[in-house]
């Protein structure tokens, strides 16, 4: 199955989204769950164009894969996650994450893996949980 790739980033008005691997797939909204929205109902309108112009990741089935910059991570589930607490998970200091989030630093690649590989290990542990 094909995996689209759609990155979303946060902006001063609000979200927006693209493909990474599909030409003509973009999305914008004011949150997280609106451009999800915005970029779905795109990807629809564009597989009803005529066959040549449908990107060929949309022909056939396809998975869309929700990817983030770390800022916009961050910021979209501060209510949920403290700084405190995903410093924690990943080892990276409080300030270190706050700056991230703030936008006034980019972590280098290996620290954003740190962040992605924490939070999928949480993930993973939460999903083995009975109550």
């Amino acid at each position: 199955m094909k995996r689209i790739r759609v990155l979303i980033e946060r902006g001063k008005d609000g979200y927006s989204a693209y493909a990474e691997n599909a030409r003509k797939i973009y999305g914008i909204g004011d949150t997280v769950q609106d451009v999800k929205k915005n970029v779905l109902e795109c990807i629809e309108i564009v597989k009803s164009f005529d066959d040549k112009n449908i990107p060929a990741a949309l022909k056939g089935e396809y998975e869309i894969v929700w990817k983030f910059d770390v800022e916009s991570l961050l910021e979209y589930y501060k209510g949920i996650f403290s700084q405190t607490g995903i410093a924690r998970l990943t080892g990276i200091n409080e300030k270190q994450l706050n700056h991230y989030a703030s936008g006034l630093k980019k972590p280098r690649p290996a620290q954003a893996k740190k962040i992605e590989n924490a939070l999928h290990k949480l993930g993973g542990e939460l999903l083995a949980i009975e109550l």
